[in-house]
């Protein structure tokens, strides 16, 4: 779960979840991104970036009020 103020939706706490959630992806498949990197030739950052994107759907939210 992530705890959020409700008032704090600034640019720099959206950008310290998304690399928390780059963080995340990379522990848990860093591996196998890069055996896919490898694999088709395409960049790892951008990969990482997107999974990092599509990760945010899966965490629970709770916003103070």
């Amino acid at each position: 779960m992530v705890y959020l103020n409700f008032t704090d939706l600034s640019d720099e706490a959206q950008n310290r979840l998304l690399e928390d959630s780059k963080k995340d992806v990379e522990r848990k498949f860093g591996d196998d991104i890069r055996k896919y990197v490898r694999e088709n030739y395409t960049c790892f950052e951008t990969m990482i970036e997107e999974e990092a994107l599509r990760n945010l759907y899966s965490y629970t939210f709770i916003f103070n009020v």
